[in-house]
């Protein structure tokens, strides 16, 4: 199979889809590897480290998606983010392996089913257990990112309370609570207990909670998530991190515009789930460049590329889980793989022009298709 590896076109994006470990076991198998030239530079990655495991390096974009010379583009395309930009205008019943998050994107989920478009979405492939493979390490990446921006948010320069995580002697640390008790909620809570605030972990599941509470030896106070938990909570915290998440679907409004302005002036929201639609009602879409706005006199952090701030770790830490998934796809083709790994059968979302996830499917108000 020919897999093809584009330069993300997504405004501040500096992540990329496979590595040269990744590359080297897609062409150990006898599959074509091609990668957009410069693709992996903002990760640490050269060119030449991506020839050297045997890939193909392509001046464009568009020579990956549709070829050029009287080449026809890859078969694969292996993606970061979604499909955006000049990439519309090329994507027409390709194959698409990408976070796509289309439960908050309707319009481009009728582009890509208009497109005949089969696209399995990173976020939403799911084991037996409920677990999210390929989504599990850009959540530990945000929940870890979420306490270190949360803290730059209070800091006064950006307009906080001015309070530090920490405390001193003599000074109580911060409050921080965390609405969701997943990875990404999870990892937030370990960030914030190692610099020393006070946490209090809110979720639905009880055994998550109690293994947080075991894992972190009693120094988070774990909740069961509920309007009057999350109401008590938040207003008394400094930061608030929003890692509530449903798959494949939208993410709930925990916090309506009401609650925020009840917060305390100068706290910090940082909403983790915005790219399926967000936590709060007065969260917004920002960038790294610009990334706090205030609204209601709390701070907001609200970045939908999150992990993009720290791209070789991210890098790395995705190309490593998907491409056990990838190799299967080159090994067999989409339908093989998907009747053979019912994991990944969940991840597709659209095929054939229709919805085929339940709940995007849901989400959008779209009936649910067959494979």
């Amino acid at each position: 199979m020919i897999i093809g590896v584009p330069k993300e076109v997504k405004e501040e994006e500096y992540r990329v889809a496979i590595t040269p470990w990744g590359v080297s076991a897609l062409t150990g198998h006898g599959h074509k590897v091609l990668i957009e030239a410069g693709a992996g530079v903002a990760s640490g990655i050269t060119d030449k480290d991506y020839e050297e495991a045997g890939a193909d390096i392509l001046s464009t974009g568009k020579e990956i998606w549709i070829g050029g010379n009287g080449g026809g583009g890859a078969e694969l395309i292996l993606k970061v983010r979604e499909p955006e930009g000049p990439e519309l205008e090329m994507m027409s019943g390709k194959l698409i392996f990408s976070y796509l998050h289309l439960a908050a994107n309707e319009s481009l989920a009728k582009r890509l089913l208009k497109e005949k478009v089969t696209a399995i979405a990173y976020e939403t492939v799911e084991t037996p257990e409920g677990c999210l493979p390929l989504l599990s390490p850009m959540s530990q990446v945000c929940g870890s990112l979420s306490i270190q921006v949360g803290a730059n948010g209070l800091e006064r320069k950006n307009n906080g309370s001015g309070i530090l995580l920490s405390g001193v002697a003599g000074v109580a640390p911060a409050r921080v609570t965390i609405l969701g008790g997943g990875i990404a909620g999870f990892s937030a809570a370990q960030i914030a207990v190692g610099m020393g605030a006070e946490v209090f972990l809110l979720g639905i599941s009880s055994p998550k909670l109690r293994y947080a509470g075991d894992m972190l030896r009693g120094k988070v106070v774990t909740v069961m998530s509920n309007r009057a938990n999350i109401y008590e909570n938040v207003i008394k915290s400094d930061l608030v991190v929003g890692a509530a998440l449903i798959p494949g679907a939208k993410t709930p409004l925990l916090l309506s515009r009401e609650l925020v302005s009840q917060m305390k002036p100068g706290s910090v929201i940082v909403d983790l789930s915005l790219d399926q639609g967000g936590i709060a009602e007065t969260s917004r879409p920002t960038t790294h460049k610009d990334p706090f706005y205030i609204e209601e006199g709390v701070i907001h952090y609200a970045v939908p590329n999150m992990p993009g701030a720290v791209p070789r770790t991210s890098s790395f830490a995705l190309s490593g889980a998907t491409s056990t998934y990838v190799l299967e796809i080159a090994d067999k083709g989409l339908e093989g793989a998907i009747n053979d790994n019912p994991d990944l059968k969940k991840g597709v979302n659209v095929k054939n022009g229709a919805v085929t996830h339940g709940g995007v499917a849901s989400a959008l108000g779209y009936e649910l298709g067959e494979f």
